[in-house]
């Protein structure tokens, strides 16, 4: 069953990539990136790992080998951080468009300004709409595990998409926790040889990204539009096929905790749902209905999975660790998201909030998940918005406050009157 070791978020997702035996690999340092670039660099250099590394000038360099390598019918590896995810925007789409099953890992960090290097989802969700697979790990653990799945689902004839891997830098990436490596006998029965849906043959030769008649581009697109609607059904069944080898079992698109009689649900994704988890697991302790949901898939967006998950509850926060400039409801991306989700059942007395944090880096406290807390539960006992736009008659919880939080988050939602001296 393989060994436990301490292990960062990306020296296990350098093991991951070593078991899934890796044929090429494009590399150019970053932070955190450069953890797993310099872990892969060893493997190779001490003979544990038989691939090739290609040192890139830029990350839109970087991407395009990666491209190239795919096309050529190699299992391929990349990844990259904050800015440097955006430098290699370009390449992202023609990526996907030609069905090409690359995977970057993504640990992620904030965009310029400010620079501070501290993790933040922007980086990743700005790429959100490019055709690719993408989720984020909570620990190191599953940042391996990802790893190995996304490559068993991208790679599946009837999706054959490329994945976005997602960690949270410093959160994720560089501090340490007990990871279970799998045996490599393990791996090959989960994730047999790449075997590509086309690959480039000089004996007969084919056009790749050529100009064509606008009549051309809808069914591409519709193409890749299907494939990502049926990545839902094979994500399920490669964490169905994943828990019966390795006996680690996962909510293949969205994670519920202690949400089945939950009058108010907090929605997370990545490191910060540990915080988060602790804090639900607490309140329960007091009597308070409170529970979680953890979208551990990003794209496809859950949104049937989501809407039956928060099905009797009264209020739903969603909790952004990304900034979304001018964006729909003032909050993140994952908001809109959610929003979305679950309109298309019908809002009904549902109550939706949102809560924008933990951005450049700053930890997200569990005094800050308890105010969270404070903020869904008051919602949910004054009770639903009635037509007249007045709250129904209920019970008056207190809020915590803290002088500092307007420096570490902001409240996108339209707070009464009392509610906004955050």
């Amino acid at each position: 069953m393989g060994k436990k070791a301490l292990l960062t978020g990306v020296v296990a997702v350098a093991h991951a990539v070593k078991m899934a035996d890796v044929d090429v690999i494009a590399s150019y340092p970053i932070r955190p990136y450069t953890g797993v670039m310099s872990e892969l660099a060893r493997m190779i250099a001490d003979g544990e790992l038989d691939a090739e590394m290609i040192r890139a000038e830029g990350e839109h360099s970087q991407l395009s080998i990666a491209y190239g390598a795919s096309a050529a019918g190699a299992r391929t590896f990349v990844g990259s951080s904050g800015v440097g995810v955006t430098y290699a925007y370009e390449v992202y789409s023609p990526i996907s468009g030609a069905r090409l099953p690359v995977q970057m890992m993504i640990a992620d960090r904030t965009l310029d300004p400010p620079g501070d290097f501290g993790s933040e989802h922007t980086d990743a969700l700005c790429c959100r709409d490019q055709g690719w697979l993408m989720g984020w790990a909570e620990t190191p653990q599953e940042a391996l595990d990802m790893c190995l799945v996304y490559y068993r689902a991208g790679e599946d004839p009837q999706v054959s998409l490329p994945q976005y891997a997602c960690q949270d830098g410093y959160f994720v990436s560089h501090i340490t926790g007990e990871v279970a490596i799998p045996d490599p006998a393990q791996v090959r029965e989960f994730l047999p040889p790449f075997r590509p849906v086309r690959v480039l043959d000089p004996a007969k030769p084919i056009a790749v990204g050529p100009q064509i008649e606008p009549s051309m581009g809808p069914p591409l697109q519709y193409q890749r539009y299907l494939a990502m609607q049926e990545s839902r059904r094979v994500l399920t069944e490669a964490y169905e096929e994943f828990a019966g080898i390795f006996g680690r079992r996962y909510a293949p698109l969205v994670e519920a905790f202690l949400a089945d009689d939950a009058e108010v649900l907090l929605v997370t994704s990545g490191a910060h749902t540990a915080t988060a988890r602790n804090v639900v697991q607490k309140l329960r302790g007091l009597g308070e209905k409170i529970g979680l949901l953890k979208l551990r898939s990003i794209r496809p967006f859950p949104d049937r999975e989501l809407a039956a998950a928060c099905d009797g509850a009264k209020v739903v926060g969603v909790l952004d660790n990304d900034a979304a400039f001018g964006i729909s409801g003032g909050g993140g991306v994952l908001y809109t998201e959610v929003c979305t989700a679950l309109q298309g059942g019908g809002l009904g007395d549902r109550e939706l909030l949102g809560f924008v944090a933990g951005l450049g880096g700053e930890v997200i406290s569990r005094e800050e998940f308890y105010w969270m807390a404070q903020v869904m539960l008051d919602r949910a006992r004054r009770g639903p918005v009635a037509a007249s736009g007045k709250r129904e008659s209920g019970g008056d919880a207190g809020l915590m406050a803290r002088e500092n939080w307007k420096k570490t988050f902001w409240l996108p939602f339209d707070m009464e009157a009392g509610e906004g001296a955050a």
